[in-house]
C-alpha cells in the first residue's frame, strides 16, 4: 500500500459522515393553521366588502338588490333623508365624549399610579364594572336615571353615556403608560429648578402622549360605534349607528354605505400611514446606530 492510499482511507475514516436531513412529515397543524386564518380573514372582510361593493348600486328606494353601478351615491352623498345630520351627530357625540372622557381618565391614570388615598384598589376595582357590564344593563339603568331625575334625552344624555363608558378604557390604557415612566426623569427636572407645572408639561405630559393619543382613538371608535347605550339614551336624537339600525329593515340606504366605506378607507390609510412612518424611523435610526 502506498502512502498517499494509506492517507485518503485514513481521512475517509477519520471523517464524520454527515447526518442525514430528517424526512418532511405531513402535519396537520402546518396546514390547518393557515387555512383557519384565511377563512376567518375572508368571513371578516365580505361584509365590508359587500358595504363598500353595494356604495356603487344605484338603488332607488332599498338598496338590497344589485340594480347597476353609478357614482352618484358617492358625488352627493347627502342625498339620503338624515344620513349626513345622523353622521354629524355621531362626530359631535364622539369628539365631545372623547375629550371629557380622556381629560378625566388620564387624571384618575396619574393618581391611581403616583398616589395613595384610602379606597383606591376600591376605585381601581369600580372602573373596570363598566368594561365588565353588558351594554344593555348600562343602558338600561342609565335611562332609568335619567327618567328619575326628569332630564329629557338626547344629545346631552348620549355624551353623558358614552363618557361614563370611555373613562374606564382610556384609564386602562394611560395607566399602563404612566406605570411604564421612570420617576428618574421628573426627579432631574425637579433638581433643574423646574415648577411642577414645567415638570408636568415639559417632562410627564410628552412622555404620556403616545398613551394618551391611544386611548383617545380607542375612546372616539368605541362611542362612534356605540348602538345599545346609545338607544336607551338618544330619546329623538339619531346617531349614525341608530340611523343604520333603523334603515336595514328596508336596505340601507347607498350614501350610508358610501360614508361607513369612506370611514374606513381613512381609517386603513391612517393605519398604513403610521406603520410606513414608524419602519422608516427604525430604518433611519438604525442607520444612525
Amino acid at each position: 500500500m502506498t502512502l498517499q492510499e494509506g492517507l485518503a482511507i485514513a481521512t475517509a475514516v477519520d471523517t464524520p459522515k454527515k447526518p442525514r436531513a430528517p424526512r418532511q412529515r405531513f402535519s396537520l397543524g402546518s396546514w390547518l393553521l393557515p387555512v383557519y386564518t384565511a377563512l376567518a380573514l375572508v368571513f371578516l372582510l365580505i361584509p365590508i366588502a359587500y358595504t363598500f361593493i353595494f356604495s356603487f348600486n344605484d338603488s332607488i328606494k332599498s338598496n338590497i338588490s344589485w340594480r347597476g353601478f353609478t357614482l352618484r351615491n358617492w358625488i352627493n352623498v347627502c342625498n339620503a333623508q338624515d344620513v349626513c345630520s345622523a353622521f354629524g351627530n355621531s362626530i359631535l357625540i364622539g369628539v365631545t365624549a372623547t375629550v371629557i372622557a380622556t381629560t378625566l381618565g388620564t387624571m384618575i391614570a396619574i393618581a391611581l399610579v403616583r398616589y395613595r388615598f384610602r379606597f383606591r384598589s376600591a376605585v381601581s376595582l369600580l372602573l373596570f364594572l363598566p368594561m365588565a357590564t353588558p351594554e344593555v344593563v348600562l343602558g338600561a339603568g342609565l335611562a332609568a336615571e335619567f327618567l328619575g331625575a326628569g332630564v329629557e334625552k338626547g344629545i346631552g344624555t348620549i355624551i353623558i353615556a358614552h363618557t361614563m363608558f370611555c373613562i374606564s378604557f382610556v384609564v386602562v390604557t394611560v395607566k399602563a403608560r404612566v406605570s411604564s415612566l421612570d420617576p428618574a426623569l421628573e426627579e432631574a427636572g425637579r433638581d433643574l429648578y423646574g415648577s411642577p407645572a414645567q415638570v408636568f408639561w415639559r417632562i410627564t405630559f410628552p412622555l404620556l402622549l403616545p398613551g394618551i393619543v391611544a386611548a383617545a382613538l380607542l375612546s372616539f371608535a368605541l362611542s362612534f360605534d356605540d348602538f345599545i347605550i346609545t338607544n336607551f339614551n338618544s330619546g329623538s336624537a339619531t346617531t349614525f349607528p341608530k340611523f343604520v339600525y333603523i334603515a336595514a329593515s328596508r336596505g340601507i340606504p347607498a350614501e350610508a354605505n358610501v360614508i361607513a366605506s369612506a370611514v374606513f378607507l381613512i381609517a386603513l390609510v391612517l393605519v398604513v400611514s403610521q406603520q410606513v412612518s414608524a419602519a422608516a424611523r427604525r430604518k433611519r435610526l438604525a442607520r444612525v446606530g
